[in-house]
């Protein structure tokens, strides 16, 4: 459709968005209180086939675990694909909500943990089923097909690939766009939107350090591994400063230090759980080289009895949005949103969102939705503390109800109206 089309097809559906409103905040509610871990989506998952089935969708769930796709065909045109991530976070919610989370469950490794939703997913799997109901009520308005995915895991980097994997290719049409969208710090009701890369790619390591355990009173009898472990942590954060360009982009985090169970017992071995974060291939490889090579030599100046061990704890690509169709998106948001449509800046965290255009091998464009109180935001940089805002993955993090709901809707029609065709 042309700009001013999905103004036209925005200024129809405008009626029945604003009351389906109740509805679908509550269905957010609901989410937001009944978080799932990665992988455990169950009851997310079963709420998003269940609607879409009402609203005459071919639903096929399963898929990679707990993955849902829903496929409405309605005539001739491209096939658009929408995407949300479900899960939710082991965090302990501590946003002070009266529809804050209170479960716990058992995570990967039988820890029982809290688990709340503070990234926004419970916002991504709502606007998701909104649209869907918008483009079923309303096929008078449009035609193409549109593929609605609701994914799970990408908290830990798995969901994509793991839907993927179990044969999207082959199982769903293939689709000419790929859409997604987060809701982040910023303005609620503003929408970011940027072309090329607009979210770093990531990679969690976890390395072991080996040494000599003794006791506490006789350290000359150990290797001690708690002293490697924080030379290797120290020494890794000179990667960033001293070996990347300054106009290039990195960031290394040690964000676990594990070693010992006893203040008078030196360990057997330390194990780091290292994140990194780059928008360039190069600067990925030298990063991750550096970080082996770091440990590789504190470990044998502190004499080590063998290598480290280094493992894959997760991997996110980098996400890059294709350049022609974020253009047309843009144009779209702009003609729609006005000033609140904003180029963003990039942001260093990562998502598996770009799996499925990779693998599909098709463009993609993500973008940013604002949830933040607008006087919040405005008083936050008037005094250079946006930092202080509760951003995603904070405890506290709580994107205003509204319109940060509404925005949603609009910008995944408003999006995916650009391939369909107008009726």
């Amino acid at each position: 459709m042309t700009t001013d089309q999905i103004k036209a097809l925005n200024t129809k559906l405008d009626s029945a968005l604003e009351a389906m409103l109740p509805e679908m905040e509550g269905i957010y509610k609901d989410i937001h209180s009944h978080p799932e871990l990665s992988m455990q989506e169950k009851r997310t998952a079963q709420i998003a086939a269940d609607y879409l089935r009402k609203y005459n969708w071919e639903v096929t769930i399963g898929i990679g675990g707990t993955g849902v796709v829903g496929v409405l065909k309605n005539g001739a045109g491209s096939t658009v694909m929408l995407r949300a991530d479900m899960d939710g976070l082991p965090i302990t919610e501590d946003t002070g909500l009266p529809y804050a989370s209170t479960v716990r469950a058992k995570d990967a490794d039988g820890r029982e943990v809290g688990v709340s939703h503070t990234c926004g997913h419970d916002f991504h799997v709502t606007w998701l089923m909104g649209a869907a109901r918008l483009l079923a009520e309303h096929k008078d308005q449009w035609s193409g097909t549109v593929l609605a995915v609701f994914q799970p895991g990408e908290e830990v980097g798995r969901g994509a690939k793991s839907m993927m994997d179990d044969g999207m290719i082959k199982r769903f049409p293939k689709p000419d766009i790929i859409l997604g969208q987060h809701v982040m710090v910023g303005i609620a009701g503003h929408v970011g939107h940027r072309s090329g890369a607009i979210l770093s790619g990531g990679d969690s390591l976890q390395i072991k350090l080996f040494g000599r355990g003794s006791h506490g009173s006789q350290p000359q009898n150990s290797i001690d591994p708690v002293i490697m472990a924080a030379a290797t942590t120290m020494r890794l954060q000179t990667i960033v400063s001293r070996e990347i360009d300054p106009d290039k982009s990195a960031v290394v985090t040690v964000g676990s230090l594990q070693a010992g169970t006893k203040e008078n017992v030196i360990p057997d071995d330390a194990t780091l759980k290292i994140n990194i974060r780059t928008f360039d291939e190069d600067v990925r490889e030298k990063v991750i080289s550096a970080v082996k090579r770091v440990c590789s030599a504190e470990c044998q100046a502190s004499n080590a009895p063998k290598d480290p061990e280094f493992s894959t704890i997760n991997y996110y690509p980098l996400t890059q949005n294709d350049a022609e169709a974020t253009a047309k998106i843009a144009e779209a948001f702009d003609a729609q949103f006005g000033e609140r449509s904003i180029e963003t800046p990039r942001r260093s965290a990562s998502e598996d969102f770009s799996v499925f255009g990779r693998e599909w091998k098709v463009p993609y464009v993500f973008w940013f939705v604002g949830g933040t109180d607008k006087d919040v935001f405005l008083e936050a940089k008037k005094n250079k503390a946006i930092n202080t805002i509760p951003s995603n993955h904070s405890p506290k993090f709580a994107p205003v109800l509204h319109p940060t709901l509404k925005t949603g809707f609009v910008t995944m029609i408003t999006a995916a109206a650009v391939w369909l065709n107008a009726r």
